[in-house]
């Protein structure tokens, strides 16, 4: 009993805390936390912030829109983009420097969208250059673009919802009432928790055309009026209507897109003046200097950004006698001048995300822009009401004018005076206190007639509001005359070109690497050396570092391919062209460094496959041999690094590259031999299988090496050979031995 109350004592010691901490700390299970911590922000995230709704818009492109909306920026004069990033503060306060990124990202000078909705002035960077950064707001002005008058129409007259902000001091909209489909139109891409969102643009004309016709008839044909994407920076697509249809029908899908060229013949220089929507500038000439280095684009001097003012330009110097069209297609097999545009259109539709088609796009947007308009009229309605009310009260004063004077100036109190009026007259509430609101100088009767006169016509517009009100058809007709008068007003020609594939001439890759005989020399550290056989024959002794040695020699050419094992079960392959020329005087190229292998990663073997003809023996330290067929490491893709190259069981010792099966001797560490014949090896197609067991090894006995028996000295073949596997082999004697005493009679 003392020692279980010490070991209580001592339990308290060590953690005082306890104590403290009791009755605060509960226990949860991972599905309750991921439930209520992580489900709220992943929702906040979908629906708050990285999927686009129905008018086009994110959150945040909205509130800023807004904020300069009610500042008057639709008609007035440019303000600093400081103050409108500040005022955005009230919707957005997410910071400062992601508003001032949302507004770069919307303006014309950044040329990101193809009808964009702030007109800048200044430095807002260029959407197909990555290294441009756009100047402060301090000294960038904007106002609102002229188009935008489609996306604030009628806001006012209740076409859509208004909440209040975060802080509940003024209200925001929850949608903008564009008149014509700016989901299509505005390019848009979000990354949220789970899903993700990337809609391509489309031309305004084409959209807004498509969109009568998919109103007058929702069976129309689409590509008839929208035939594909259009992008602002141009470019022309690779187009294929079954590939486009399928995106225009599942919402999913991808599609290429290349760049813009001409030839001037005079200065012997090709002009890219426009490129793919999803690459850069940088990135182009990134690539293309990468591949001059590695020798795989030898037609160009030099190249040069040449952007300016009057737009992006791409100089290439071309080497004299080269086929421009040649050169660009290959450039375009090689680099990002011709990309692929993935397309997801994922859109928030009443909060719930979904993928949705164009056609399934332009429904739910039609009857969407169709309730905004049916709110419009009935928000009208209303107001003529109200108005053709008060005028009918007028009416009735116009009876008897004295009659409402002498009411007025007989009654004593000011709060008499309405039901005075009221009972005066036979009018409610609201047509006295309009009447007793009506200035001294029009209580006339010729002012009176005038306003009265009005009510024949107002009860004509009234019937007629009814009417659109009650018929579909007349709010597809207002529809339709807002969407042709945005197409007259703001509709542009496509900037994006169309190549059908079969008018593109593809020539064939060649492979232009020169191809020469060279000589392999591989060091028992990794050293690796190409030496021409004329350098060859002109060089002295090899040289290697202290304490290595040569392990490898291949006759090859210029062209072949290596394949390079390493100690963490992977494989690296490479052609003889990556390496530069050498000489026997010098170390070589370290292949771990030259590969970019992993850190402290070390080569175990290297072969040439060839044609992936044949079988590779792999020989492990534990006795075990594998024979898999070198097709196995014959990838289609061009993967520098296949992982899983080699079982991982047991640390590999050699490996040989065998056309036929042969005799293959195994030496262990204590001084055994065993000859087997890779006949007796069944192949097995899995890159990492274990192998069967060849040589019985007594306990920490293990295999050093594994050699061809040609290239042994063993003179007494038959003492080690074995019939059956596995098997334990035989003590090697002295004058089997690799190392032998070297006499020289002189």
């Amino acid at each position: 009993m003392a020692k279980k109350k010490k070991e209580t004592t001592e339990k308290k010691k060590l953690d005082p805390r306890v104590e403290g901490l009791r009755g605060c700390v509960q226990e949860q299970t991972i599905c309750d936390t991921l439930e209520l911590n992580y489900m709220p922000y992943a929702m906040s995230v979908i629906v708050s912030r990285a999927i686009p709704e129905i008018d086009g818009f994110k959150p945040s492109h909205r509130k800023l829109l807004y904020t300069m909306y009610t500042m008057g920026l639709l008609n007035g004069a440019r303000t600093k983009s400081a103050n409108i990033v500040g005022q955005t503060m009230h919707f957005n306060p997410h910071g400062d420097a992601a508003i001032y990124e949302t507004m770069v990202r919307l303006a014309r000078g950044n040329e990101s969208l193809l009808a964009p909705f702030v007109d800048s002035k200044g430095n807002f960077g260029k959407v197909y250059s990555r290294d441009m950064a756009y100047a402060a707001p301090r000294y960038t002005e904007a106002k609102l673009a002229p188009i935008c008058t489609e996306l604030f129409r009628d806001i006012d007259m209740d076409t859509v919802d208004m909440v209040d902000n975060y802080d509940a001091t003024t209200k925001e909209p929850t949608l903008l009432p564009t008149t014509f489909p700016n989901v299509l139109v505005s390019a848009n891409t979000g990354i949220a928790v789970g899903m993700a969102s990337n809609i391509c643009g489309f031309n305004l004309r084409e959209v807004c055309r498509t969109t009568v016709n998919y109103l007058r008839d929702p069976d129309c044909d689409l590509l008839e009026t929208m035939p594909a994407p259009d992008f602002s920076t141009g470019g022309e697509i690779i187009y294929d209507p079954l590939e486009m249809m399928e995106i225009y029908k599942s919402g999913r899908g991808s599609f290429k897109i290349r760049a813009r060229w001409r030839y001037v013949k005079e200065e012997n220089i090709i002009e890219i003046y426009e490129i793919p929507y999803t690459t850069s500038i940088e990135a182009i000439i990134d690539k293309v200097a990468e591949l001059f280095k590695a020798g795989k684009i030898r037609e160009i001097n030099d190249i040069r950004d040449e952007t300016d003012l009057s737009g992006l330009k791409l100089a290439l110097d071309l080497k004299r006698g080269v086929d421009p069209e040649k050169l660009m297609q290959k450039l375009f097999r090689l680099t990002p001048l011709m990309d692929s545009y993935p397309c997801n259109f994922n859109i928030l539709i009443a909060g719930m995300p979904r993928v949705l088609g164009v056609r399934e796009i332009l429904e739910e947007w039609c009857a969407w822009r169709a309730d905004c308009v049916r709110r419009r009229v009935y928000f009208l309605l209303q107001k003529k009401r109200d108005k053709l009310h008060l005028l009918l009260g007028l009416k009735k004063i116009l009876l008897d004018i004295d009659k409402a004077i002498k009411i007025i100036r007989e009654t004593e109190s000011d709060a008499e005076v309405i039901p005075n009026l009221m009972i005066g007259f036979g009018i409610d509430q609201i047509q006295a206190e309009y009447v007793a609101e009506i200035k001294l100088r029009n209580i006339n009767k010729e002012y009176i007639l005038k306003r009265t006169g009005e009510v024949d016509d107002l009860e004509a517009e009234i019937e007629d509001l009814e009417k659109t009100l009650n018929s579909d058809l007349r709010i597809r007709n207002l529809m339709i005359r807002e969407l042709e008068d945005v197409e007259k007003k703001y509709g542009e020609d496509r900037k994006t070109g169309l190549v059908y594939e079969h008018e593109i001439i593809v020539e064939e890759e060649v492979d232009d690497t020169p191809d020469y005989p060279v000589v392999l020399f591989v060091s028992n550290e990794g050293y690796f050396k190409k030496i021409t056989p004329l350098s060859l024959r002109m060089s002295g002794e090899q040289k290697f570092k202290e304490g290595d040695k040569l392990r490898h020699t291949f006759e090859a050419t210029n062209r072949s391919e290596l394949l390079v094992f390493t100690d963490r079960y992977q494989v690296y392959k490479a052609r003889c062209s990556d390496f530069e020329d050498t000489k026997a005087s010098v170390l070589g190229d370290y292949l771990p460094t030259k590969l970019s292998m992993d850190e402290g990663e070390t080569v175990i073997d290297v072969c040439l496959p060839g044609d992936y003809k044949g079988n590779l023996i792999f020989a492990y330290e534990n006795g075990k041999v594998a024979k898999v067929p070198l097709e196995a490491y014959n990838t289609k893709s061009n993967r520098k690094k296949l992982t899983g190259a080699y079982s991982d069981k047991s640390p590999l010792k050699t490996v040989l590259l065998l056309q036929e099966d042969q005799q293959v001797v195994l030496y262990s560490n204590e001084g055994r031999a065993l000859i087997f014949s890779t006949a007796q090896l069944a192949p097995k197609t899995t890159r990492s299988t274990q192998g069967v067991n060849v040589m019985t090894l007594k306990r920490k006995a293990v295999i050093t090496e594994a050699k061809l028996l040609d290239k042994t000295s063993i003179a007494n073949a038959s003492r080690y050979r074995t019939r059956n596997i596995p098997a334990a082999g035989a003590l090697l004697k002295e004058e089997d031995a690799e190392e032998k005493q070297i006499s020289l009679d002189l």
